[in-house]
């Protein structure tokens, strides 16, 4: 835990009492980079050991998960290409350093679009408020590295969390629709949200 001292003195203090000093304490510290090589272990492990149940109520069909050497066999063929070729890119969620969970991007048509995905691996740390901050810091490194003019998030309609985040956060909403939205989803009711650039670059990050 660290200790930031805010303020210190004996005139104008709007809450504090003279001569104390004025401290935060901070004991959650957010933060997102790209994800390494070695960790798309976490992005399988999260998948092949999900409660059932759980990744059911995302619209997972966990019928289509593959098993975990041909999935890092996948996700490092992608991981090894230039930027300009990538179709998917991962991020790596951490709390005080760490991991907690990812978010990534697929179908990117660089200079184009992406559409983002949204994981927070466990149980207590979900329905905190952090998504809000991890989306946040996470949209840089998908507008700036792949010159994006929107970016696309197609949530399961009903799972209410991630649509929540999304609209705190300043997407708009779209349309909501029956799709298959991923390789290893269930054909299903989504809504589909988009950041465009412009709006991007308005946020307060």
């Amino acid at each position: 835990m660290n200790i930031v001292i805010i303020w210190k003195g004996r005139d104008n203090l709007p809450i504090f009492s003279k001569h104390e000093i004025a401290l935060i304490m901070i004991d959650e510290i957010l933060s997102v980079r790209a994800m390494s090589k070695v960790e798309l272990n976490h992005v399988a492990d999260y998948f092949l050991q999900a409660d059932k149940l759980f990744l059911e109520g995302m619209g997972v069909d966990t019928n289509k998960l593959p098993e975990k050497n041909e999935w890092l066999n996948m996700l490092s063929i992608e991981f090894d290409k230039k930027m300009e070729d990538k179709k998917s890119f991962f991020v790596i969620w951490l709390l005080n350093n760490d991991p907690i969970g990812h978010s990534n991007i697929n179908k990117i048509i660089f200079g184009e679009e992406a559409f983002m995905h949204l994981h927070l691996w466990q149980s207590d740390k979900r329905n905190k408020g952090f998504g809000i901050d991890l989306i946040k810091k996470s949209l840089p490194l998908y507008f700036e590295n792949f010159k994006l003019k929107e970016l696309y998030c197609e949530p399961y309609a009903f799972n209410s969390a991630p649509n929540k985040t999304l609209q705190k956060i300043g997407f708009d909403f779209i349309k909501q629709y029956e799709t298959t939205p991923g390789w290893i989803n269930t054909y299903q009711t989504v809504n589909r949200w988009r950041m465009s650039y412009e709006k991007y670059k308005m946020l307060e990050l």
